[in-house]
């Protein structure tokens, strides 16, 4: 596996490849100090698995950034690994098509489940208290928060199983949801499962009612909250 590491701050960057070194003797770790050196690098070769990205960069917003190479390498995974953990932060990098986010708070065992989710397919975001939102919103904020959404649902029990064979979702919704947590848009997920764009839209209403939330972000973080340690689950692949 070869990983882009890109982080301005030396120590942080020579701990965080130590650690994904770690993952096994055929793992490569470039490190990139700075947006305009991860850009230099992947131009000369693209040819990476993933893309671990700081979003406190001294010549670039980590959100741009992130906005940009998902659009110019749609195929390259990148997670997020920050000093924060705001669920503002993590539902904006998910918005944005991060693959993942991981607070640099986390243990080395959290770094490792959530490289193993993303490169299996999934998504993964950190545990956060449904109950305990960030601060409340400015009156320009158009769009409730995640936190605010599920937590007016049922009550979620965490020391049992996920609830998700519970939420009595049709194979075929199962399959969507799949696909959506993924983050791909209704033209592909249509592509993928033979369907229609406007049978895939009906899917993806019937899963966000049933989830009582009213986004894919939010679909994402109601998800991960249900699987107790912040990984998505594992599916099997729909259309094969």
């Amino acid at each position: 596996m070869k990983v882009l590491l890109i982080d301005d701050h030396p120590l942080i960057l020579s701990a965080l490849q130590s650690v994904i070194k770690g993952l096994g003797d055929n793992v490569t770790v470039i490190g990139a100090d700075s947006a305009r050196a991860a850009r230099e690098t992947l131009k000369a070769d693209s040819d990476f698995d993933l893309v671990l990205l700081d979003l406190q960069l001294g010549d670039a917003n980590g959100f741009d950034v992130l906005a940009e190479f998902r659009k110019t390498y749609p195929a390259l995974p990148v997670v997020v690994v920050s000093a924060s953990d705001r669920s503002s932060d993590v539902i904006r990098a998910v918005d944005l098509g991060a693959m993942g986010f991981v607070p640099k708070r986390s243990t080395n065992d959290a770094l490792f489940e959530a490289l193993h989710m993303v490169m299996s397919g999934g998504i993964y975001v950190p545990p956060m208290d449904m109950r305990s939102p960030d601060p409340a919103p400015s009156e320009a904020d158009t769009e409730p928060s995640v936190l605010q959404v599920v937590g007016r649902g049922a009550d979620i029990d965490h020391d049992g199983p996920p609830p998700l064979a519970s939420l009595g979702l049709t194979p075929r919704q199962t399959d969507v949801l799949a696909l959506l947590l993924q983050g791909k848009p209704n033209k592909l997920i249509a592509r993928d499962l033979n369907l229609s764009v406007e049978t895939v839209k009906d899917h993806v209403a019937a899963v966000l009612r049933t989830l009582n939330v009213s986004s894919r972000t939010q679909a994402v973080l109601a998800v991960s909250q249900m699987t107790r340690k912040g990984g998505l689950p594992t599916w099997r692949n729909p259309g094969r």
